[in-house]
């Protein structure tokens, strides 16, 4: 369901882009067609705004003993935080933390993911 509502934003958003790039390329128009692209864009626009005003981002923290901690599904790591004041890291495969340094005790997770409130 997450994902059906992703695509649904993400074609809003490309639609939208395309007709703003269509307005701005048009030399020249009659009158009748740039009231028709007018309404369309304005309820593009109008579509967009119900959608994007419904996201929210949605964060939590996971932690882990050791140098790796992974995201639940569907969430990205954002930031790491690390043990025994390493402050060494990455992120791998954009759900997980790996601690650099060696002899880690514990590793933490900032993941985030976008969904959509009501």
């Amino acid at each position: 369901m997450f994902g059906i509502k992703m695509m649904k934003i993400a074609v809003l958003l490309l639609f939208a882009t395309l007709l703003s790039a269509k307005h701005a390329s048009a030399q020249s128009c009659c009158g009748i067609d740039n009231l028709i692209d007018q309404k369309i864009q304005a309820a593009v626009q109008s579509a967009v705004s119900a959608v994007t005003s419904k996201a929210q981002l949605i964060c939590l923290n996971v932690s882990s003993r050791g140098a790796d901690v992974s995201c639940p599904s569907g969430y990205k790591a954002t930031s790491c935080a690390c043990g025994m004041a390493c402050g060494s890291w990455d992120i791998r495969g954009e759900s997980g933390c790996h601690c650099q340094c060696s002899g880690i005790d514990w590793t933490s997770a900032r993941c985030c993911k976008v969904g959509l409130n009501g």
